[in-house]
């Protein structure tokens, strides 16, 4: 049984492969916890965690994932997501380390891309417009080099937008999800504050982000990337106009100028065909089925607290 260890593994994302490896029934994996928390910043915490855990393999999760707060504070991103990774990959070296890594980027490295261009491929150029896309675009090449110098062995991947239950309320899906759950309880006004929502995007379960994760740690050749995506394109509009209609609730719809991005994609679309290719993985949960999770994980929430 190889042993994992997880940066990240209270976020959103940690949260789940917690529960996927948990229930895997083929002996994969074995989490690896520290004692205590891993901080990205403070190389003395990493460098305990890897001593105490010695990993055969390590997901790299934690990041500062939020495009707006990159946007407000540059440098404290790449601090997190930049540096954090050098000292993640100096900690592992001087444990001496000889599994797997992989990494976890963000379709964000690509930045704007045009529509004739779409679906986005791995071999689109990298040309992030935003800090946090700096940020990610800059620690998976730091990855690339050290598969090429320092002999590790990483795989990258570049996830699109994730959607599920126990995400942070600051993101769309569930920001949306939580006002209509409040609007059905009662506790607010029928009328929903959004933003920018006549724009696509390319949403995948987050159960199903994580089956990829677990696949590209095995199988996942070291120094490519990998997009992580449902290969299908949904405007926000059409999200929420969804989880109205399984929320069974009334509303008006106003655009809160406060919510619009100075910098917005009209559209995006990834492909997920050289992850099929390499792993055999493909999306499974429907983004009906994972809007009903995310509703009923919100009505839970208000209810029972």
């Amino acid at each position: 049984m190889k042993r994992l260890m997880v940066t990240g593994l209270d976020g959103f994302v940690g949260r789940h492969v917690k529960q996927a490896v948990e229930s895997l029934r083929d002996g994969r994996f074995q989490l690896v916890e520290a004692r205590g928390a891993i901080e990205l910043r403070e190389p003395a915490t990493l460098q305990q965690a890897i001593e105490e855990t010695r990993p055969d393999y390590v997901l790299h999760l934690a990041a500062q994932s939020f495009v707006p707060a990159s946007v407000k504070d540059p440098r404290a991103t790449y601090e997190v997501n930049f540096f954090g990774t050098l000292n993640l990959l100096q900690a592992l070296k001087a444990g001496g380390f000889r599994g797997r890594m992989l990494y976890v980027g963000s379709a964000e490295e690509y930045g704007a891309v045009r529509d004739e261009d779409l679906p986005v491929v791995e071999s689109c150029p990298l040309r992030p417009r935003t800090p946090y896309g700096v940020s990610k675009a800059a620690a998976e090449l730091l990855c690339y080099q050290w598969t090429q110098d320092q002999g590790f062995e990483i795989v990258m991947s570049r996830p699109f937008n994730h959607l599920g239950p126990g995400q942070a309320e600051h993101f769309v899906v569930p920001d949306f999800a939580k006002q209509v759950t409040e609007i059905k309880l009662g506790r607010r006004e029928p009328v929903l504050k959004v933003g920018a929502i006549d724009v696509t995007r390319d949403f995948t379960d987050v159960r199903d982000v994580v089956q990829a994760y677990l696949a590209l740690m095995e199988r996942g050749e070291s120094g490519e990337a990998y997009n992580v995506c449902s290969g299908r394109e949904y405007s926000i509009r059409e999200i929420l106009e969804e989880l109205i209609r399984l929320a069974e609730v009334e509303c008006r719809i106003i655009v809160d100028n406060a919510r619009l991005r100075a910098v917005e994609r009209k559209r995006n679309r990834g492909s997920f065909e050289k992850l099929a290719k390499c792993t055999g993985w493909n999306p499974r949960i429907t983004l009906t089925e994972s809007l009903r999770d995310v509703l009923a994980y919100w009505e839970l929430k208000f209810r029972h607290g």
